[in-house]
């Protein structure tokens, strides 16, 4: 039983803050704190030279301007070696002419996979499976994703998540389902009677008191 707990690591939770690391990456040794003040996405591949990686690899180097010009920086980790790691991004430029920009973590010892929970014996005893930690600027984890090693993840959610995270910190609001920026946000709930009452004379969208939606 022992031994299950130690493959797997604590799972950290969403409002925690992000467990501290120094690593050994592909463009250097890095640490945690070196990202402070800028958000972070932290995400675990299961292997180099696997198929289903190399097209998540892609599509996260397609996405980096956009997550740059939010003020994000992208970390990849797996626990293959930097020579594995260096070998794999230069085969990935070679054959499709897409190059890797950021960062990935040779956690070979599986210190930060274990730290942040990203070993799931039921999948792979060994291998991460693809999680996704956005950590704000506080180092304070926002959202985790788990994804198995058969289903590749979704850019274009990802990025949704940064951009409606950011909308809530700028502005004290939620958003709702399917959120896209330029729709309408959702006002948070009143706490008493009487707030409800004004709330429904305030001009925003209500369906009732309790669901309130306005433009930005």
């Amino acid at each position: 039983m022992e031994e299950t707990k130690e493959q797997i690591g604590h799972m950290p939770r969403i409002g925690e803050m992000a467990p501290a690391f120094e690593a050994v990456t592909t463009h250097g040794m890095l640490k945690l704190e070196d990202f402070k003040g800028s958000w972070l996405i932290l995400f675990s591949h299961p292997a180099d030279f696997t198929p289903v990686c190399t097209t998540e690899f892609m599509a996260f180097a397609k996405i980096y301007p956009e997550l740059q010009k939010r003020g994000v920086e992208l970390l990849g980790l797996s626990v293959d070696s930097v020579s594995s790691h260096i070998a794999w991004a230069r085969n990935v430029e070679e054959k499709t002419g897409v190059k890797i920009p950021f960062p990935i973590i040779a956690d070979l010892n599986k210190e930060v996979s274990l730290a942040f929970g990203m070993i799931h014996p039921g999948q792979s005893k060994t291998e991460t499976v693809r999680c996704v930690f956005i950590i704000d600027p506080n180092q304070k984890i926002r959202t985790i994703l788990y994804y198995p090693l058969s289903t590749g993840r979704n850019m274009d959610e990802i990025l949704r998540l940064i951009d409606a995270l950011q909308t809530t910190d700028k502005h004290g609001v939620a958003t709702p389902a399917n959120w896209r920026p330029g729709d309408k946000v959702v006002v948070p709930p009143p706490n008493t009677q009487e707030m409800a009452e004004e709330r429904l004379k305030q001009g925003y969208e209500c369906i009732d008191w309790y669901l309130c939606k306005k433009k930005l």
